[in-house]
This record gives C-alpha cells, structure tokens and sequence, in this order.
C-alpha cells in the first residue's frame, strides 16, 4: 500500500488547508470478475469508518460495484447491500463436487464437444487431466496443491454450468427458441450470455438515481470501449441516465466469451478493461475542477516477489500484468500539470496587479483573462492524495476471477475489509486526522 503524507479525512466534502478548497472523495474500482468481492470489503471499511466517496468509477465487476454504491437501493445500509449482492452471487456457483457424479459427468462431456467442435478454449482439458498436472507440480507443496485442485474445479464449475445470478451458458436448452443461432454455433460470436446479471442487480440499484436530474450525492462513472473504432467509452450519471445497457456494456468482456452491447444506435460496447483497468483519467477527464482524495482498489498486483514456475503461473502473471493499475503516468502528469498551473497563476496575478504599467491592449487582456479562465479556473484539479488497495495473491491462478464459491467470496470481502482498515489504523496512529 503506497499512500502520501495527508490522511483520508472523513468527511463528505473536507477543505484542504493549502489551498481552501473542497476535496472530492474518489473510489476506483477495478475490473476482474469474482475478485470484485474485494473491492467489497474495501467499500465495507470505508462506510464503518465514516469515509463517502463523492464519485465512485469502475468498469467491468468494478463497474457493477460502483453502480450499487451509487444507486443503492438502501440508503441507510449500501455496505450491506453491496455484500448481499456478493453472497446472492455466490449462491448462484455450482459445486461440482456436490453434484451426481453421472449428471456431473454427462454435463461436462457436452460442454467439452462444444468447446472442442468449435475451437472454443482450446487449453481445456478434462478436469482430470488438470488436476493431475497441477498434483504434479506441486507434489511438494500439499496445502498449495489442494487450494489450486479448488480452484480449478471452480474454474470449470464457470466453465461448464455458468452462474444462475450472472451469466449463463448459451447452449443450454432454454435458448433453443428465443436464439436463431443456437443450432449454428459456428456464427456465435459469444458463449454465455450476461444478461441473468440485470435481473439479480433489480434488487439492489434504484437507476433513478443514476441521471443527471437525480442531484445524487454519489456519481458514477463507468467506462467501456467502442468494438468498431476502439475508443473510449465514459458513462457519466452527471451527464446522463445510467440504464441496464451501460452496466452489462461496461460488464462485456470478451475473453470471458460475453456478447457486446449496443449502447446506442451504431455503438457496439465491451468491457473497459480492454483499454484500462483502472478509470483514474477517466474521473480527472469528468472533474476537472475540484481537487481529490483518491482510493484505488487494486485486484491485480503489480509486484510479485518470485518468477513463474510454470506455463500457467506464466499465463497468470502476464494477466496480472495486463490488468493492473497503470495510473502512475496520469498522477505524475497531475503533479507536471498542477505546477504549470501554479505558474500560470502567478503570471496573471503578475498582469493583473500591474495593468496600468503594463499598457496592455485591452483585447489582448480579454483573450489573456479567457485563456485564463479555461486552462486555471476550469483544469485546475489536483490530486491530493492517492491510496492503492492491494489484493494479496498468496496462490495465484490463471482463473481464480471464475471463482464464485461461497467462502473465497466471504474470504475475499473479509480481506478488502481488513486491508483497508490496517491503512485506516496507521494512518489514525500517526494521528494526522
């Protein structure tokens, strides 16, 4: 965890002693399927210790977490319906090792034809298979061999049988009348469909809340990217109505084979990962005025003690590479940018104290009191202060973000809580709130 010198101040709106001004709350929110339940906790301890984010940004689960929080249905009690959304999704894993060992059997056999027809997730082997391999890599290791023979069978419980409260299997029978593709699967352009997620996520997001005429204490930015040109997609609800088809746009990432959504007429969205994980430019872009606190929940960590000992451990960190936090260059610039402005400042009060000695034209003067205006007045945010929220990775794996059982998303909330409230501790300890 990397923080700056200032603390997380508690309240909504905090003035900043160096400069008098108000300070927004900023959380960010990454991507990474079930590892969201981290970013849970996180929010969990920043509620209990009275910190409210002003603009919460997110894309992918991240995206979907922040819409909770910025739309909640309860007002009173967002922490708590944030994790009940989490447990509901929980509740919607298949533990294959619950199952009938026949229908488990004949279940895995049709997906696996599928799969192996079509060249759909040409690294799936049986589950068998898998599980040897990994019992061979790590026969010297018991502890870290059964956590990984978890995870696998948690992967192909994904794999195979979807989520009920997520995303669903495009193959399975109920599709058979409403999908005119679901007899030539060799036209699919995607495997599960996301849509199931909508229906879990009535219970717990009011969308009046989420446009711009709502005046809600909370704005949200969600992020995705244009499939035909590859730009950036910002979804604001300052700016407008947040729906259904901006959550499961910023929630369609393809390599997890979802559909993409047309958000509007001719605008083809996927996920926001696929060009940043973490929608810091995105939220400076969106407020430029107000200087900010910000807290990062990081899902993937940018640094790792040890190599790789394996193709898969290869595979896992060259993810965690491409997924993690790549903000540096934009706080860094903040820092560039902040200076300039500083310098800017003190150049036009230098003209405005001295425009009768100065003899300036007054056109001239207008177009310096303009230009300004726009580059100090309206771009004059600076970030304060900055906090990262690192996820552990005690056992990586390549495919621990399908994991949905019940106790690694109850394990994963409990860490974001408990991470976020040793920061909160050490900074109260130094007494600087």
């Amino acid at each position: 965890m990397n923080n700056s010198d200032s603390p997380i101040r508690k309240s909504n709106t905090d003035n900043y002693p160096s400069t008098g001004k108000t300070l927004e709350n900023v959380l960010i929110l990454q991507g990474g399927g079930s590892l969201g339940a981290f970013g849970c906790g996180v929010y969990k301890s920043l509620v209990k210790n009275s910190i409210d984010p002003n603009i919460v940004a997110g894309t992918s689960i991240g995206g979907i977490n922040a819409a909770i929080i910025a739309g909640s249905k309860n007002e009173e009690h967002i922490d708590q319906l944030l994790e009940n959304f989490w447990l509901e999704l929980s509740e919607g894993f298949v533990d294959i090792d619950s199952l009938p060992p026949f229908f488990a059997w004949n279940k895995y056999v049709e997906q696996i034809q599928i799969f192996s027809k079509y060249g759909y997730y040409p690294y799936l082997s049986a589950l068998s298979e898998a599980i040897a391999g990994i019992r061979e890599n790590y026969s010297s290791d018991r502890i870290q061999m059964e956590i990984k023979v978890k995870q696998m069978k948690s992967f192909y419980s994904s794999v195979i049988f979807g989520n009920s409260k997520m995303f669903t299997p495009r193959w399975t029978p109920e599709y058979a009348l409403e999908d005119p593709e679901y007899f030539t699967p060799q036209k699919w352009t995607f495997l599960y469909d996301h849509f199931p997620i909508i229906k879990t996520l009535e219970r717990y997001i009011n969308y009046d809340k989420l446009r711009p005429e709502a005046n809600s204490k909370v704005r949200l930015i969600l992020t995705a990217v244009n499939v035909l040109n590859a730009r950036p997609l910002t979804f604001d609800s300052y700016k407008e109505q947040i729906t259904t088809k901006h959550i499961l746009a910023t929630s369609a990432y393809p390599l997890y084979n979802f559909r993409w959504i047309e958000v509007k007429d001719g605008i083809f969205a996927w996920d926001g990962s696929l060009l940043s994980n973490t929608p810091l430019r995105e939220v400076i872009a969106a407020s430029p005025i107000r200087d900010k606190r910000i807290c990062i929940v990081e899902n993937y960590p940018k640094k790792i003690d040890d190599l790789p000992k394996n193709l898969f451990e290869v595979y896992h960190r060259a993810r965690d590479i491409m997924f993690s936090d790549k903000t540096e260059h934009n706080v860094q610039m903040s820092k560039v940018i902040s200076r300039y402005l500083d310098y800017i400042e003190e150049l036009y009060q230098t003209v405005e104290n001295n425009i009768d000695k100065l003899q300036i034209d007054e056109k001239q003067l207008k177009r310096i009191r303009q230009k300004y205006k726009i580059y100090k007045q309206e771009h004059g945010a600076e970030i304060k202060e900055i906090y990262y929220v690192k996820r552990e990775e005690p056992y990586p794996h390549m495919s621990e973000n399908a994991d949905f059982s019940p106790q690694t998303i109850k394990n994963a909330i409990k860490e974001g809580e408990e991470k976020t409230n040793e920061i909160i501790k050490k900074i109260n300890k130094s007494g600087k709130i």
